[in-house]
């Protein structure tokens, strides 16, 4: 019989990703989150893991060289994680590299130590967008200095049979041969059930009198569910054009209910949810995936909003035990690579380019207030050094402002300036 693949998951939240990966047959090595309600229901739910709570690029919190292959100690099979989502969500600043909580490009430089046999790293939508095809663009030659072949790729946890709309960005990345037998996991579209159909068991568990019909009316699936931030109020389900989606299922979305609805209830939109049935729209069920969460009830709700769906995570993992098995066939064609074209001219060009030398290099046909709107994309996330020119500015790609590690860079302030950890998310 084949050993558990062994993991190591970083910002583990309360436990999504972690339980989808249990049940595609990975063993916990190691789980680090910073949240203490989170790591609280880690520990309730799997006593045997080791769970660390903490900042995870502390190195008191844990060291990665501890896990990196030595002599009797194999490899560590995967490095996943869920970092956090402000950096790049459409809904805050798209600060990227320059957010002081962007932990994405560090968890990659953790490859080099810890030398994974696949890295899997999810995030929000946002980090698709063009925006940030630069910093896309750095992970991937990042990684392929450390021999790994990666790609991205956008899913939709809906396809997987999750009652929500829920886009995820994912990256995997592999050393070659491993990856050769990568498949993305198949999708379903159109096979999740409704909001209804997940939800009449728990919204008639009173005996509520409305409830059939409440079901039929909630004949789509969820928009997406966010746990929202620790700086705002209390729990509710999400900004105002989410609100409206879920007014048109039949759902309140102004705050999360404490019980299911009494028998002669009435709503003038309709009932709120509870924490339970929001966690069966994001995937836990009563069956495959049970879990319980610990805490009081924003808590809850914000430990369940802000995970990643475990049937998502679990059809994630098995494409990824398949390939790292060698049970899948090889691929037929090679990673898709998307290129930021500017930023590879300026990678490549080492010195200082002027516009005419970019446009050139990039074979684009661009005017000069569009290149200039493409550098300034560019200068969020790294330094874009100037020179003024007889013909005009050149330009140099400077260094990436994400952090990595540096032990001067700003995020250490951000962190020492909260008065708790739990302030920060």
């Amino acid at each position: 019989m084949a050993e558990p693949l062994r993991v190591i998951e970083i910002c583990a939240g309360a436990g999504g990703q972690a339980l989808g990966l249990e049940k595609a047959g990975f063993e916990h090595e190691l789980a680090v989150e910073l949240d203490e309600n989170a790591v609280n229901t880690l520990r309730h739910n799997r006593p045997q893991w080791k769970v660390v709570q903490g900042d995870v690029a502390d190195p008191d919190v844990w060291d990665p060289a501890d896990y990196a292959p030595a002599p009797g100690r194999a490899p560590i099979d995967l490095l996943a994680g869920g970092v956090p989502c402000p950096p790049f969500t459409v809904a805050g600043k798209q600060l990227g590299a320059t957010d002081e909580r962007d932990l994405f490009a560090w968890t990659v430089e953790q490859v080099k130590t810890v030398q994974p046999r696949a890295l899997l790293l999810e995030n929000v939508r946002g980090l698709s967008m063009p925006r940030f095809a630069g910093y896309r663009q750095h992970v991937l030659d990042r990684l392929a200095e450390f021999g790994y072949a990666a790609e991205w790729r956008l899913l939709h946890a809906a396809d997987f049979g999750v009652p929500q709309l829920r886009p995820r960005f994912v990256l995997v990345a592999m050393r070659p041969d491993d990856f050769a037998r990568f498949h993305w996991p198949e999708e379903r579209p159109g096979e999740a059930p409704t909001v209804g159909e997940v939800l009449f068991p728990l919204i008639a568990a009173n005996g509520w009198r409305e409830a059939e019909e409440w079901a039929k009316k909630a004949n789509d699936i969820a928009p997406t569910i966010v746990g929202g931030s620790k700086k705002h109020g209390g729990a509710d389900l999400g900004p105002t054009r989410a609100k409206r989606a879920w007014a048109e299922l039949g759902v309140d979305a102004l705050g999360v209910a404490n019980e299911a609805p009494g028998p002669d209830d009435v709503f003038p939109v309709g009932p709120k949810l509870t924490c339970a049935m929001v966690a069966r729209i994001q995937g836990w069920d009563g069956d495959e995936f049970q879990w319980t969460f610990t805490g009081r009830k924003t808590s809850n709700y914000r430990q369940i909003g802000n995970a990643f769906p475990p049937p998502v995570a679990k059809a994630l993992g098995l494409a990824i035990a398949a390939a790292l098995n060698g049970t899948a066939a090889r691929r037929e064609s090679d990673p898709v690579i998307e290129h930021d074209p500017i930023y590879r001219a300026l990678r490549d060009g080492g010195g200082f380019m002027t516009a005419a030398q970019i446009v050139r290099k990039a074979k684009l046909h661009l005017d000069a207030p569009e290149l200039d709107r493409r550098i300034s994309l560019l200068s969020r996330d790294f330094e874009i050094l100037k020179e003024e020119r007889r013909s005009g500015l050149a330009y140099k790609l400077g260094a990436f402002r994400a952090f990595t590690g540096q032990v001067d860079h700003k995020r250490h302030d951000y962190f020492r300036v909260r008065e708790t950890l739990s302030k920060i998310s």
